[in-house]
């Protein structure tokens, strides 16, 4: 699942839900030839009324007679609405799609087969995070176009006073360091209970994995020696956070309780920065942002890469230029231009230095090298709606067994994942 924007400014509201861009005085002859429309469906946020408008007459350059229309989605609901499209008559072009949805697609069918492009895309040097969540049996489906994940956000004056001159870049050395920040009137983490998609990272780095698949049959692995050892480093951090245990980062909604309050770090993406100083103007020029740490010194942390790919469907009427656009909007160039607009992950490890000059970006693209996907089961988005990793979150907080209630927790996703109600 993609993140949505958080900052305003970086992602201001597209004005309507369906723009008619270009399509006049194009380049080149096209006498003798009709006119097509290539039809593409784009996330709300994902890009400003701007930079979409840049991209289309790009493309429209490129490709005489070929006019784009671009239609604005909305995230709720929308993959009801992209599955009916792949099954009908009258697919679009070219679909963005959050990048955890993808194989719910795929098993509903009607999705374009890329595999032999990847090359020709450049896949060589995409993301993992983007990438893994695309390629379904071995096959690629999905085209990595945009990526977000978490850093630590830090006050920058909190870990002066406490000595500590450079940000942690291993797990021992953040424990010690946020040891050392959490004191009497300041604590040393904001971390709620049940913040899974940090968990998740934690387990990641231990080798382990939310669920496993074998032979189509998707499991549980919370009880595994290495996911516990992922919840137990997530206990150990989270004794100095004082979140609370029973609720995640949205409840209360953690930016504004970081803003209010005496907190050294906070786990977020890079946007919330802004969010958290217009709520506390005070916090301008305060706020500092490192990689989530890995076990081993020069390894970020692992973390989950949330973002989008972009789909053709099979019934999409103009395959070529659907195949163009998406090879367009997802190479060098835009990618370049969408980093430095949206402040989000390009898709390839090689265009990292299209971020160096915003910090906060910068300390996410880093993370991203160990970027990973959510377990790419079809039914994933079920088990999101009812999280049984949240419960054994808060149990194992609240002081039960940590390998009764993991072994629980495995057993609701295996049924969750194999169609179970």
């Amino acid at each position: 699942m993609p993140f949505r924007h958080p900052v305003r400014s970086l992602a201001p509201l597209l004005l309507s839900t369906s723009l008619l861009l270009g399509g006049c005085g194009v380049l080149g002859d096209t006498a003798g030839e009709e006119d097509r429309t290539l039809d593409v469906w784009l996330m709300r946020g994902s890009l400003t009324e701007e930079l979409t408008g840049d991209l289309v007459r790009d493309y429209e350059r490129r490709n005489p007679g070929v006019e784009v229309e671009v239609t604005v989605q909305e995230w709720p609901g929308i993959d009801k609405k992209v599955t009916a499209a792949l099954a009908s008559g009258d697919a679009p072009d070219v679909i963005e799609v959050g990048n955890t949805q993808v194989a719910q697609y795929v098993e509903a069918g009607g999705v374009r087969n890329l595999t032999i492009e990847v090359g020709d895309l450049g896949g060589d040097h995409w993301i993992p995070g983007l990438e893994e969540p695309g390629k379904i049996d071995g096959y690629q489906y999905g085209v990595p176009f945009y990526a977000a994940n978490r850093v630590v956000i830090y006050r920058k004056d909190f870990f002066e006073q406490a000595g500590i001159t450079s940000p942690p870049t291993t797990r021992d050395e953040w424990i010690q360091a946020t040891a050392r920040l959490d004191r009497p009137g300041q604590q040393g983490i904001y971390l709620p209970g049940q913040n899974w998609y940090v968990l998740a990272g934690f387990i990641w780095d231990e080798g382990g994995d939310l669920a496993t698949e074998l032979s189509g049959q998707w499991s549980g692995s919370l009880h595994t020696r290495e996911a516990l050892r992922g919840m137990e480093f997530y206990r150990q951090l989270q004794s100095y956070g004082r979140g609370p245990v029973d609720s995640d980062e949205a409840d209360p909604e953690q930016r504004g309780v970081f803003a209010k309050g005496r907190i050294a770090q906070l786990i977020d993406v890079p946007g919330a920065a802004e969010l958290i100083t217009e709520a506390n103007p005070g916090l301008t020029g305060k706020l500092g942002f490192f990689p989530i740490p890995g076990k081993e010194k020069g390894e970020p942390g692992a973390v989950f890469t949330g973002g989008s790919v972009l789909i053709i469907p099979e019934r999409a009427a103009e395959q070529k230029e659907a195949y163009s656009f998406v090879k367009l909007a997802t190479g060098e160039k835009w990618q370049r231009e969408l980093a430095r607009t949206m402040s989000v992950v390009p898709n390839s490890t090689e265009l990292a230095d299209a971020l160096e000059d915003d910090p906060g970006a910068t300390a996410m693209a880093e993370g991203a090298r160990n970027g990973h996907a959510t377990p790419n089961s079809p039914r994933w988005g079920r088990l999101e709606a009812d999280n049984p990793i949240k419960e054994y979150q808060t149990e194992v907080l609240r002081g039960a067994d940590p390998a009764t209630a993991a072994r629980e927790a495995s057993e609701e996703i295996t049924r969750i994942l194999g169609g179970h109600s």
